[in-house]
């Protein structure tokens, strides 16, 4: 068992850390808001520090779960960052999805001063992460991939190193690329078939069977179909997300015309007032 450290106790983060001291892990936790870390520690035990460096502090590994870009930077850098507070030969161990050129940026300063880092985006939405069953994309060097692996076995579905610093992140990129197009067709099926006057609900009994089949198909129809959206990974994080996507489509050269179009049409959710609903609710836009 592992001396650990969390940072950031969102929709994810929370569940995440728990499960770390579920596997009996010793977890010290942080979050920008202290009332959620002191509700982490009523909940699953373990303890909470003020700063993230306090809490990186004899940790053999340091996990965090933030909002954008800048939120990782900010507890990572700086005299209450966790590389402040981290030894030598401690790993870093992001699961934030970022860009890849923030990832490259905080791993070159990690290993100036002797730490591993490993980019570890997730996919799995916050029912993955309370049911431990997420999908890990990682990138770092294969030492520090190796030594990590195990500790998040504890939240992962399946976990896999697909290339050196930053390869996890354009592995989340490509994820999120992949549900913009599967969350508008399943929005425009569902609202062709309320027009035609067809039962939803018996029609995807039958097509998720099918080719047509995917995850978002079975477990978001239901609700798309109530117009309840009130769950799961919201709006604003996903265009967040593509934009992300997009600036690095960008940067090499690579073309995103469906993505593009969808992150407009989470931009029209947006403005209908749905920034915090979750992704399904593009459906809101045909109904």
């Amino acid at each position: 068992m592992a001396k650990l450290a969390f940072l950031g106790l969102g929709v994810m983060g929370f569940p995440m850390a728990g499960h770390l001291m579920a596997k009996g892990h010793q977890v010290t936790v942080y979050n920008r808001s202290p009332a959620k870390a002191a509700a982490w520690v009523a909940k699953h035990g373990g303890t909470s520090a003020a700063t993230p460096a306090k809490a990186a502090e004899g940790a053999e590994f340091v996990m965090a779960c933030v909002g954008n870009d800048d939120d990782l930077r900010a507890v990572c850098l700086g005299p209450d960052g966790a590389f402040a507070g981290m030894a030598k030969g401690a790993v870093f161990v992001d699961h934030t999805t970022v860009s890849a050129l923030v990832t490259r940026e905080l791993h070159g300063l990690a290993a100036s001063q002797g730490l591993g880092f490993v980019d570890a985006p997730v996919s799995g939405g916050q029912a993955g992460a309370e049911n431990g069953a997420l999908s890990i994309m990682c990138g770092g060097t294969e030492g520090d991939y190796a030594a990590a692996e195990a500790v998040m076995a504890a939240y992962a579905r399946i976990c896999r190193r697909l290339g050196d610093s930053g390869a996890g992140q354009l592995a989340k990129m490509m994820n999120q690329i992949c549900i913009a197009g599967l969350m508008q067709g399943l929005a425009e099926a569902l609202a062709f078939g309320q027009k035609a006057g067809l039962d939803g609900e018996k029609v995807v009994e039958v097509i998720a069977q099918g080719a047509a089949g995917s995850w978002q198909m079975v477990n978001r129809h239901k609700t798309m179909l109530a117009d309840t959206f009130d769950f799961g990974f919201a709006v604003d994080w996903m265009r967040k997300d593509l934009g992300i996507c997009l600036d690095t489509a960008d940067q090499i050269g690579a073309r995103l015309p469906v993505t593009a179009l969808v992150d407009q049409f989470y931009k029209d959710v947006q403005l209908m007032g749905g920034g915090r609903n979750d992704t399904s609710s593009l459906i809101r836009r045909l109904t």
